[in-house]
This record gives structure tokens, sequence and C-alpha cells, in this order.
């Protein structure tokens, strides 16, 4: 499917000049679906070798069947019905997500979803279309987190409502996450400002639109930072201390009983 739907068609100059905007969105939306599946494909393989070891078991449901989810990389399903950029980050690549998190995020002290997101592409490589398609994420994550804080609670009353709301979120967030990943693809500078000057930058403008317009709630970082990453000693020593603790008041109590024992013995013997 990707010789017959290249992305690299998107910058095709025939292409740009003759097709509409919703075929071009489209075309885009199809392209880097098809895209996916290489990455598919890996992931669940790894996840089946780790599976294979027992590393991946993480134990038994509500229903006593087997789960074994410990370590998967992705949620396919989650991914291709995700309704907001969280969701499909949240499912996408999760083992490095939660790295990032745990070694950039919950540590940084200032601006952590673009720290974040500048490791990330450092962690992904030299090539210029990965830090375009990281920066531009940052913007697309900000204005849909700013987006659903500021609107959704207005679309959850009604289920008809909601699931017109969900629809209209999906295709949304599936023409963003299209639009942000094409350098991610294309790797050049050429090609991507190729890319993003034909559609006149227009959700990056949309984004800063929407972060000027809508106020961005600021996260507890501070709080949270410590709830996260100081508890992963101290929770440890805590824990220690009360083995400690209770191996200590165990022997107490056995050393008590074998002595109330033993006066009853000699009280008896006597």
């Amino acid at each position: 499917i990707t010789k017959t739907l290249p992305v690299e068609y998107n910058i095709d100059d025939n292409f740009r000049a003759t097709a509409s905007w919703p075929v071009r969105f489209f075309y885009l939306y199809v392209s880097l679906m098809a895209a996916r599946p290489k990455y598919y494909f890996a992931w669940t393989l790894a996840d089946a070798i780790n599976n294979a070891a027992g590393f991946g078991f993480r134990g038994y449901d509500k229903n006593g069947v087997t789960r074994w989810d410990l370590i998967s990389n992705l949620r396919i399903q989650q991914i291709e019905f995700s309704t907001s950029f969280k969701m499909f980050l949240d499912n996408w690549n999760i083992q490095t997500a939660l790295w990032l998190k745990r070694v950039c995020y919950e540590r940084a002290t200032f601006s952590p979803t673009i720290q974040t997101f500048i490791l990330s592409a450092i962690w992904h490589g030299v090539y210029p279309g990965y830090y375009l398609t990281f920066l531009t994420g940052v913007l697309m994550t900000l204005a849909a987190r700013a987006i659903r804080n500021n609107i959704r609670h207005y679309f959850v009353e009604s289920p008809a409502v909601k699931l017109c709301y969900d629809i209209i979120t999906w295709m949304a967030t599936q023409v963003a996450i299209s639009y942000t990943v094409v350098p991610f693809v294309l790797l050049s500078v050429k090609p991507s400002f190729t890319f993003y000057s034909s559609c006149y930058f227009c959700l990056h403008i949309a984004s800063i639109v929407v972060l000027l317009v809508f106020p961005l709630k600021r996260t507890q970082k501070g709080s949270k930072k410590h709830e996260s990453v100081q508890p992963v000693w101290s929770k440890k020593l805590e824990e220690e201390s009360l083995l400690q603790k209770n191996s200590y008041s165990t022997t107490n109590n056995s050393f008590s009983q074998k002595q109330e024992i033993t006066c009853r013995y000699q009280v008896l013997k006597q």
C-alpha cells in the first residue's frame, strides 16, 4: 500500500495544484495510516518475544484471565480510534513514552512538555525531520490540551452529543497526527517545508491561535514530581523499616510466648 500511496505524493506539484483540500487531507490521512503497520508488526513481534520469555505477564484480571500486557509497546485499536493527541501518544511506543516521562517530564523544572519532545527528537536521531515533527507536536499537544480542558465538558452530558463530539475529535486528531508526522517520514528539511508551505502552515497557525484564545491550565508539576519521583526510594525505606519493625515485634512476641510457656510448664511440673 505504501508503494501505491506513498507519503511523498503529498508534495507532488501536480497533486498540490489540482487536488482539492478535502482530497488532499484524505490522502494525507490514508498515506500516513498505510505507513504505520510496519511499526505495528515490529512491536507486536517484540511483544510476542517478551511474552514468550514471561516478561509480559501482569497477573490475572477480575475474571481470572491471564494478562500479558506488562511491557507492551502499542495498542493498535486505541491508536486508530484515538480522539485526542494525548490518547494517540499514550498508546504509541508506550515503553519509550514511559521512559521519557520518568527521565525528563517528571524531573523538568520548566516547560516539561517542550523538554520531553526535544529529548524524544534527540533520542530518535539526527534527521531534521524528527525535530520538525516533535516541535510541531509540542504545539499540537498544548493546543489539544487547551481545547479539551475548555470545551469538552460542554459535550459530555448527552450520549448523542458526546458521540458527535468524539467523531469530530477523532477526525481532527487523525488529521493533526498525519500533518505532524509528515517530516518524520520525509526526514529532510526541504520536502518537509514544501509540505507545510503547501498547507500554508494552517495547523501551526491554528494551534497558536488556540493557545492565545483558550487559557491553558497549569499542571501541579511540583507536587506530582515529589509524589512520583521521591517515593521511589523513600517508600523502599519505609517498607524496609516496616519489615524490620514487624520482624522485631514478631521476634519479641515469639520470645515472650516461649517464656510464658516455660513458666507454665515449670508451675505444672511443680
